[in-house]
C-alpha cells in the first residue's frame, strides 16, 4: 500500500514539511512518484514510526548538544561545497558540509564527547573529536578537529555507514544512529538532558 506524503505525515504524527526533509535527504528508500506526486510504502512509514528514542542515559554527561540540519544544499564558500545532510555526499564532503560556526556552549558540547546530528528529529550523523574549538568576533564556537563517527544511508532500516576509528567512537555511532531524537532551539544547536528530571 502507498501513502501521498499528507498520509504518511498523519501516520507519523507530524508536518509535511518535517517528512519531505527526510525524503529529500534521501532517508526514505522504496519511494515511487506519480507525476509530482511521492508515494511512500506503508511499512515504510511503520518502520520510521517504530525507531527507537536514543539512549541518552548511556552517555556521562547530564546532557547532550544536539546539531539540528537541513537537507544537503550548494554553497559557494571557500571550504566546502555543500551545507547539511545528504545521504549522497561522501564522508569527506558530508563531514565539511557539517562543520560551522555556532552560538552555543562550547564547553557543554565537549563534555558529552558526542554531537548527534538530526535531520526531523532522527539521528542522520555523529560527530566525536570535540574537545578543542575556537571562538570568533561574533559571540560563535567551531570545533575544527570534529570527526564522523557515522552516518544513515537508510533510515527505515535504519543501514549506517560507520567511519568511526576508534572503538570507543564507533559504540557512540552505534548507540544514536537511526534513533529518535526530539529536540527544540531557535537555533541549530540544541541541548537535551540525558537523564529524566528529578
Amino acid at each position: 500500500m502507498l501513502l501521498t506524503t499528507g498520509q504518511a505525515a498523519r501516520e507519523l504524527g507530524c508536518a509535511i514539511t518535517t517528512l519531505r526533509r527526510l525524503i529529500h535527504a534521501g532517508l526514505l528508500p522504496g519511494l515511487t512518484r506519480h507525476g509530482v506526486r511521492v508515494m511512500i510504502p506503508l511499512d515504510t512509514v511503520q518502520r520510521l514510526a517504530a525507531r527507537s528514542p536514543a539512549p541518552l542515559h548511556h552517555l556521562q554527561a547530564d546532557e547532550v548538544a544536539v546539531l539540528r540540519v537541513n537537507t544537503a544544499r550548494q554553497v559557494a564558500e571557500h571550504d566546502r561545497d555543500w551545507t547539511g545532510f545528504a545521504t549522497t555526499l561522501s564522508p569527506e564532503t558530508l563531514l565539511k558540509a557539517l562543520h560551522g560556526w555556532w552560538r552555543c556552549d562550547a564547553a557543554s558540547v565537549a563534555a558529552a564527547g558526542v554531537l548527534p546530528v538530526t535531520v526531523a528529529g532522527y539521528v542522520v550523523a555523529v560527530l566525536t573529536g570535540l574537545e578543542h574549538w575556537e571562538s570568533n568576533t561574533r559571540g560563535r564556537r567551531a570545533f575544527p578537529n570534529a570527526r564522523l563517527a557515522g552516518y544513515v544511508t537508510d533510515l527505515t532500516a535504519p543501514a549506517t555507514a560507520l567511519t568511526a576509528t576508534t572503538p570507543g567512537e564507533r559504540r557512540l555511532a552505534e548507540l544514536l544512529l537511526g534513533t529518535r531524537l526530539p529536540s527544540h532551539s531557535s537555533g541549530p544547536i540544541a541541548y537535551v538532558a540525558t537523564r529524566p528530571a528529578g
